[in-house]
């Protein structure tokens, strides 16, 4: 079963009461459960952390694992999956986990064979003006080039804030009110989570292809979703990480035999920096520095 929130509480409390085999739930929803009782752990054989960096960003998932730690049997094997794997993040799992075995396979922290990566260059002329609305501006125009001149039928497109995500709407939507040819989809935290489902469920329909879908979007669409044949992946605004670039141009050119591009839209400094790092996924370099364990296994 699953028990995260935003869905009917009392509904996965009945649940609970039955024997399961496999429980998938969210931190903050597991330590609920924890504390009131509802959730015992006595034959807990495994516990799977997935998407491992990303959880140790969530203020309340260090004290969610102390709390499996402790109430989960001494014997219970823990699995940590993750795609990029920080050394920040590896030290503090080792901490914890001293004993651990590293097993790197060899797409960690790399972007698809399949990804041709795009560099758009948003500076604009050398005298103009440089200032985040000439930034923006210049972005936008880059968008709407592509959306009308290579139209495909699923795109991602990603901004670093919900203001922008909505900017990035309101421009596509101007260039088909009516929504004949291109379907506009926002993702992100301001919207009801009812709402975010349909316009995901939409994104993923297969019956839709007579349109180009928009998923417009924060980066709350990179962890953990899987996207089949995604067409184009855009990077509105430059992430502020590198293991986020990984995972935003990882929703296109996904599995065996997956192609797909992502246009990389920048501005000043972001271009240089963007440039080594396609130059790195080129070579099959890592984008950033790895545990040392990961040269054991190259």
């Amino acid at each position: 079963m699953v028990a995260t929130g935003g869905f009917r509480q009392r509904t996965q409390l009945q649940s609970l009461e039955q024997e399961l085999d496999v429980l998938i739930v969210t931190p903050g929803r597991f330590m609920y459960l924890i504390k009131e009782g509802f959730l015992q752990l006595t034959n807990l054989r495994c516990a799977v952390l997935d998407e491992v960096d990303i959880l140790f960003s969530d203020e309340d998932f260090e004290q969610a694992l102390q709390s499996l730690i402790n109430t989960a049997p001494v014997t219970t094997q823990y699995l940590f999956v993750t795609a990029t794997l920080p050394v920040d993040i590896y030290n503090k799992l080792v901490e914890t986990f001293p004993d651990s075995e590293v097993v790197m396979g060899p797409g960690m922290h790399r972007t698809s064979s399949g990804l041709e990566e795009v560099l758009v260059d948003c500076s604009g002329k050398e005298e103009s003006e440089k200032t985040p609305e000439t930034a923006f501006a210049n972005k936008k125009s880059a968008l709407l080039r592509l959306a009308e001149q290579s139209p495909v039928s699923r795109t991602i497109v990603f901004c670093n804030r919900i203001e922008t995500c909505r900017k990035v709407e309101n421009a596509l939507r101007r260039l088909d009110r009516k929504e004949n040819q291109i379907r506009i989809l926002p993702f992100h935290a301001a919207l009801e989570q009812e709402t975010r489902l349909t316009n995901m469920k939409e994104f993923l329909n297969p019956a839709t292809e007579n349109r180009s879908l928009f998923l417009i979007c924060t980066d709350r669409a990179s962890r953990g979703i899987d996207f089949p044949s995604v067409d184009h992946v855009v990077l509105f605004d430059f992430p502020r990480d590198p293991s986020e670039y990984v995972r935003r141009v990882g929703r296109t050119a996904r599995g065996a035999g997956g192609i797909g591009k992502a246009f990389v839209l920048v501005v000043g400094k972001q271009v240089s920096l963007a440039r080594r790092i396609i130059d790195r996924n080129q070579k099959g370099h890592p984008l950033h520095e790895v545990p040392s364990a990961y040269e054991l296994v190259r």
